[in-house]
């Protein structure tokens, strides 16, 4: 899915910002994900991400956890959107997918890890 803006956002609160992940083409696989799932699932990560935005904190490990080299994942289920905390109370949703075993997919981690890096890079 092709965004017009860098900076989408999901969701502003008074702790967090979540904003969608786009590439340098403006893509944006995470939002695209999201756009084509059904309402019901588009509600449990919304749930989610306002909570964060306006709480500052998921203590649910069901919910929302730490899966190392600085991703984190929302746990909609079955869904899994994987993001990262900017400086600047950002968080920043890098990748989206619907996950089917009990561990997380290594390639879906280095998706995240690799397009973190690259918004990194692009927003020194």
């Amino acid at each position: 899915m092709r965004l017009d803006s860098q900076n989408i956002i999901v969701y502003q609160g008074p702790h967090f910002t979540i904003e969608w992940y786009c590439d340098s083409r403006g893509e944006s696989q995470p939002y695209g994900y999201f756009v084509k799932s059904l309402t019901p699932r588009k509600r449990k990560l919304f749930f989610l991400v306002r909570r964060i935005a306006e709480t500052g904190v998921i203590r649910d490990k069901t919910k929302f956890r730490y899966e190392g080299d600085d991703i984190y994942a929302f746990k909609p289920q079955p869904d899994r959107y994987l993001c990262f905390f900017m400086k600047g109370k950002k968080i920043i949703v890098v990748h989206a997918f619907n996950k089917k075993s009990d561990k997380m997919p290594l390639k879906e981690k280095k998706m995240a890890v690799k397009r973190m890096n690259d918004y990194l890079e692009r927003n020194k």
